[in-house]
């Protein structure tokens, strides 16, 4: 008879906080940390592929600093989207809608302690950055599609670790499993996310992973699938890998960006059969109204994360077969698509080539001299 553990204990010494119960250090939190390695790893492979030629324009220079301005601006916007997007469609409280001015409040409004801006929407970050990128090409004139098939190149490596600051955080888990994989999350407990034990299935549930019950014990916290690993590696780092095999692949200006949106759309849409749907707000779709959101009972139980992505997959096609159309229409009329460079590019793409030639000029000289 096997009475070893079929489950795995959420690790006691993982907190939010990385320098847990130490004064003003304990401010910083893993989450915030993985947000700035996201950002970081976003921006050190887009400024690879604008090295590649990717952010290339016939008769216009691109430097750093647009690329630069270009991911800070895209950040600031999406960030206000996942914000607003958290607040006002997964959080449910009318409390925001009343103060919409506590959407970005840092302090918890009953304990004045600080939390920071807990909870992200990544539809509204998708919602928000792009529009962003699309604000900022126009200002900028730039070629919008080819800006956001680098930027799409780009993202998904960064997500990855935002998925990890999750499970870092002990949140966003998944609903309850038997495999041995499962874990058993701490904090579900906080938030009265554990079984009854006198029920039957509970019983016979932590049996079958060899979790005893202690006796008198009323309430039970089961194993769950530790869902933000399973995106950070398929909406993460596999959907990360095509798009760089891709790159230097596209057919048309936006493939790469319509690519992301819908690969992420069908990944993100089946790892939420294993993800636990927001207690308050349940199934957007459901064949019956008395349906467990801790359990698997049918496909046709979609959460809200799916009814986005399935939007997401939806709008990814479409745009494609336009881009693809619209790609052939300037391919038949080139004559109206052709830039002009103004008298301040001219002067900006002069005094880079001077930067450039000097630096040139300065590592020979080094060279000379060994």
């Amino acid at each position: 008879m096997n009475f070893l553990p079929l489950y795995i204990q959420y690790p006691a010494w993982i907190k939010p906080e990385i320098f847990p119960n130490v004064p003003a250090l304990g401010l910083l939190r893993w989450y915030g940390l993985m947000y700035v390695f996201a950002f970081g790893t976003a921006f050190f492979i887009l400024r690879k592929q604008f090295r590649e030629g990717a952010l290339d324009q016939k008769g216009r220079l691109t430097t750093e600093d647009d690329v630069i301005s270009f991911i800070v601006f895209g950040i600031v916007c999406l960030l206000i989207g996942a914000r607003v997007f958290s607040t006002l469609v997964y959080s449910g409280e009318e409390e925001y809608r009343q103060k919409p001015w506590l959407i970005f409040w840092p302090f918890d409004t009953k304990t004045g302690k600080f939390t920071g801006l807990a909870g992200m929407s990544y539809h509204g970050g998708f919602i928000g950055g792009l529009l962003g990128m699309i604000i900022w090409c126009i200002w900028h004139k730039r070629p919008v599609w080819q800006w956001i098939d680098a930027m799409g190149v780009s993202i998904p490596l960064g997500y990855t670790f935002g998925r990890i600051g999750n499970f870092l955080n002990g949140e966003l888990y998944g609903r309850i499993t038997k495999a041995p994989w499962g874990m058993i999350f701490p904090r579900a407990e906080e938030v009265n996310e554990t079984f009854s034990t006198s029920k039957e299935w509970v019983q016979q549930f932590a049996a079958d992973c060899n979790l005893a019950i202690e006796p008198g014990q009323r309430f039970i916290n089961l194993p769950r699938h530790p869902s933000q690993l399973y995106e950070a590696l398929f909406e993460g780092v596999v959907l990360f890998v095509i798009l760089w095999i891709l790159r230097k692949h596209k057919p048309f200006d936006g493939f790469l960006g319509c690519i992301y949106t819908i690969g992420y759309g069908i990944a993100r849409f089946f790892i939420e059969y294993f993800r636990q749907p927001d207690s308050n707000l349940g199934f957007r779709i459901s064949p019956t109204n008395d349906v467990s959101i801790y359990t698997n009972n049918s496909m046709a139980n979609l959460s809200t994360g799916q009814v986005f992505c399935l939007t997401m997959i939806g709008f990814g096609l479409v745009l494609m077969l336009v881009l693809f159309f619209w790609d052939k229409y300037k391919k038949k009329n080139p004559e109206k698509f052709q830039y002009h460079e103004t008298e301040k590019d001219k002067a900006k793409r002069l005094k880079w080539e001077k930067e450039e030639a000097a630096l040139k000029a300065k590592a020979q000289a080094k060279k000379s001299k060994k």
